[in-house]
């Protein structure tokens, strides 16, 4: 008999529509079925330049518009003139790769993931970083908590093996930080709320950063039927992932349930919205699903590596539809309570808070 991790390679994602917090009608599996998935190849996910916003009122009124109808749309937009040096990510591949190659697995299982608040952080080993989908990828996931940012009783080695690690990402993290508020502003600009309204809550807010190592694949990967990350939605505001250079990123367009394949150029960022947003705006800007896929350019052979940052509140903050959307659909909740029981789909129903 199949266990629910293999089973899960044929799943539909409204088999776990009881753990949703939002309201999410559409149906696909979970990984990509060849012959069965249509693609949208028309569609042109927005570009919106950031530097708009050091312009003219015109200029940011521009980008405020471009940002929020692409959220409103698909809930993906490609991000550039964002101000980030781009070595900091070709050298972040590398530390990635170091990490999940040179050191020991028996020396990562020592950072093995366990919750802390509402992030299930530390090391999630291959084909585990679910419970319901053998996914081709490791990760490790860190939160605010796991960087040294002056706080009392941090001890660098509970949450690395080696410390170069933490301070490089570090400076990754720091440098993504600097967009929150501005991408938060323009959201709430374009929705008609007071830009400034989540200002206190996303300084120095939690996040979870995550490196994530997808090996090369071999013969039996690629005919067990499993994908490299299977179809999901994050549980965040918004997430800020730097392009990649191998393909396998897919976007759900929920108007003719086809997906996209992603392609952003090299240095770009792309930026999606998450459960958490679509939450406090009351459905209009929807938590896009997406996942990854075997790649299609024959890079088979070639690890894929990404450190997406998921922008969350702190846990005792309350969720609550914005005062511009409408009549709530959604009743205020502690933002650890609505995270924590999206994700005990994915960890076990002992994870819901």
């Amino acid at each position: 008999m199949a266990t629910e991790k293999e089973r899960g390679i044929e799943a539909n994602n409204q088999e776990f529509s009881r753990y949703e917090q939002v309201n999410k009608q559409q149906s696909y599996q979970l990984t990509e079925k060849e012959g069965k998935d249509q693609f949208d190849d028309e569609f042109v996910i927005k570009t919106c330049d950031m530097r708009l916003l050091s312009g003219s009122e015109s200029d940011k009124k521009q980008f405020v518009n471009d940002l929020g109808e692409a959220m409103e749309q698909i809930g993906f937009v490609i991000l550039e003139g964002h101000g980030i040096d781009t070595s900091i990510y070709k050298e972040g591949e590398q530390k990635v790769s170091e990490l999940f190659e040179k050191i020991p697995l028996q020396e990562r299982m020592q950072f093995k993931a366990k919750r802390f608040g509402s992030v299930n952080q530390g090391y999630f080993p291959l084909k585990e970083t679910t419970i319901i989908h053998p996914d081709l990828v490791e990760g490790w996931v860190f939160c605010r908590r796991a960087f040294d940012f002056g706080q009392e009783g941090y001890k660098q080695s509970d949450y690395w093996p080696d410390g170069d690690y933490e301070s490089f990402f570090r400076k990754m993290v720091v440098e993504h930080e600097a967009l929150f508020l501005p991408i938060m502003q323009s959201i709430l600009s374009y929705l008609g709320c007071d830009p400034h309204l989540y200002d206190k809550k996303l300084s120095k807010t939690n996040f979870g950063f995550r490196l994530n190592y997808y090996p090369p694949m071999e013969e039996s990967d690629i005919a067990s039927g499993a994908g490299r990350m299977l179809g999901h939605e994050d549980v965040d505001l918004f997430t800020i992932l730097p392009a990649q250079s191998v393909d396998g990123l897919q976007v759900l367009n929920r108007k003719n349930m086809k997906w996209i394949h992603l392609h952003p150029p090299e240095g770009s960022i792309i930026i999606n919205t998450g459960d958490y947003m679509q939450r406090i705006t009351n459905d209009r800007l929807p938590s896009t699903t997406h996942r990854v896929s075997k790649p299609k350019n024959a890079s088979y052979g070639k690890p894929r590596i990404t450190f997406p940052t998921a922008v969350y509140v702190w846990e005792d903050e309350i969720l609550e539809v914005l005062p511009c959307c409408g009549e709530p659909k959604y009743e205020p909740i502690r933002a650890e309570e609505f995270h924590t029981r999206i994700t005990s789909k994915y960890y076990g129903d002992e994870y819901a808070k």
